[in-house]
């Protein structure tokens, strides 16, 4: 095993106009795997003014328990005993370029719900059946920024070799020229896909009641559990991507491809964002269905905000939230920018709130993501005891689903999204996984109907009936 040496990168950029690319037209004239697309809606103007797309990968952090391996373009992989993100903490080079973006360069990937397992007890690892890292990150050479408020982009080439100006410039320019070029449409079409849930309704249900039991006894107060389906999935995925973010447009959709695997999804919450500085998240809990018109829409989101299990889990999460930034931010900061306001999206609405703080002293914005790994509403409360019900109720490693998604820049800027109403594709198959929170007075057979409303938006894009049960 070998000690992390610090590297420093430096980066030169372009500026053009926006007016005529787009962040799926820019994506589809890029060739190869190993690139990204973190997109925002436009629908979401608090949260959809930036998107990027990155690829030319020089470095990959992949972590599984705690070793980490590295993996450098032209390098001999190399190995540490070391958990992932602390790794980073210490070999994330500092860098305040003079852009008017938010993401100036980092580490893109996700951070899966097991990787909690490195940092609190929670039980012994379960199957892991995708066979996939807890933690994998990619860090490019080349970033393409969409200022969707000022019609803007900033092609930035990052500097890990230490090439000359002239090689930078000829690397901005040669990309120039290729979004230039013509690029004809491939299309959204894709073959129908039927999902199969990996366990019946009447397991899940099961569940359901022994979880129950554990708030009956005292253990907790709330505990999330969740299905995984799967289907067979031969077309391309990116078409499925471009069917989503049309029929569901969220603040944080993304499609990574990891060349192995990709991962794809729209997700309405934001596990954390931070600047390195001010420290955001908003606990997302409550949800209806849309109404079929704007009045029955009105009336379920009125009997939302009524309703006592509802608006007590939401307070239960709200809280969490507020313990989670407590660990790591100054005292006397936390506020409450929103709370309990309906939000709306394609199939569901939800009661949203957000928590923010500003960041203790001598601490680092990967010190904030691992305070708030993983999100309340994708656990429960008490968060460790609700972990570790859940190890024992489910039987197989969640992976990517409940974890984060999104960047750690070099200049501290944080943005992760939480991974939810997401695909999994690997080896041609495609996996979905949904929650439900669990309270004293849940029903099983409504906290199963809950895991097929949130997969809903991802089951209708796929031309076939919800679930095959």
């Amino acid at each position: 095993m070998k000690s992390p040496v610090k590297q420093f990168v430096h980066y030169k950029f372009l500026k053009i106009n926006a007016d005529i690319l787009t962040p799926i037209s820019t994506f589809q004239r890029l060739p190869g795997a190993k690139k990204v697309l973190l997109e925002s809606s436009f629908k979401h103007e608090t949260k959809g003014r930036y998107s990027y797309i990155a690829c030319n990968p020089y470095k990959e952090i992949i972590g599984h328990d705690k070793v980490t391996l590295v993996k450098k373009e032209g390098c001999r992989d190399e190995q540490y005993s070391q958990e992932a993100l602390a790794y980073l903490k210490e070999n994330l080079p500092p860098l305040e370029a003079d852009l008017p973006v938010p993401f100036q360069g980092g580490a893109i990937g996700y951070i899966g719900y097991d990787a909690i397992r490195q940092f609190e007890a929670i039980g012994e690892a379960l199957q892991d059946q995708l066979e996939m890292p807890d933690i994998h990150l990619m860090l490019f050479k080349t970033i393409i920024a969409f200022d969707h408020r000022n019609e803007e982009i900033y092609l930035i080439a990052m500097n890990p070799d230490q090439e000359s100006e002239q090689a930078l410039h000829s690397r901005l320019e040669n990309l120039k020229k290729t979004l230039s070029e013509p690029f004809p449409d491939q299309g959204i079409d894709h073959e129908p896909i039927s999902f199969q849930p990996e366990i019946s309704q009447a397991i899940f249900e099961e569940r359901v009641r022994i979880a129950k039991q554990y708030i009956e006894k005292g253990d907790i107060f709330q505990v999330v559990l969740s299905q995984r389906m799967k289907a067979q999935m031969k077309s391309d995925p990116f078409s499925y991507y471009r069917k989503l973010r049309k029929a569901n447009p969220s603040p944080y959709m993304f499609y990574i491809d990891f060349e192995d695997y990709i991962l794809l999804g729209a997700s309405p919450e934001s596990l954390i964002q931070t600047n390195g500085k001010e420290i955001l998240t908003n606990p997302i809990a409550g949800t209806r269905p849309r109404g079929a018109t704007q009045e029955e829409d009105e009336e379920l989101a009125n009997d939302l905000l009524h309703d006592e299990k509802e608006i007590a889990e939401h307070r239960m999460l709200l809280d969490l939230g507020r313990n989670d930034l407590g660990r790591v931010c100054e005292i006397g900061s936390i506020s409450l920018p929103t709370f309990m306001k309906i939000e709306r999206y394609q199939h569901v609405m939800h009661i949203v709130s957000e928590v923010k703080g500003t960041l203790k002293a001598g601490l680092s914005s990967i010190d904030a993501l691992i305070s708030c790994l993983p999100a309340g509403t994708v656990s429960g409360a008490p968060k460790i005891r609700a972990m570790q019900i859940i190890n024992q109720l489910e039987d197989t490693k969640r992976g990517v689903y409940a974890g984060g998604i999104g960047y750690i820049g070099f200049n501290q800027h944080i943005n992760i999204a939480l991974a939810i109403r997401s695909l999994v594709i690997k080896n041609e198959i495609a996996y979905l996984q949904t929650g439900a929170g669990i309270v004293h007075d849940s029903l099983p057979e409504n906290e199963y109907a809950e895991t097929l409303n949130k997969a809903k938006s991802l089951m209708e894009v796929a031309n076939v009936d919800p679930v095959t049960r």
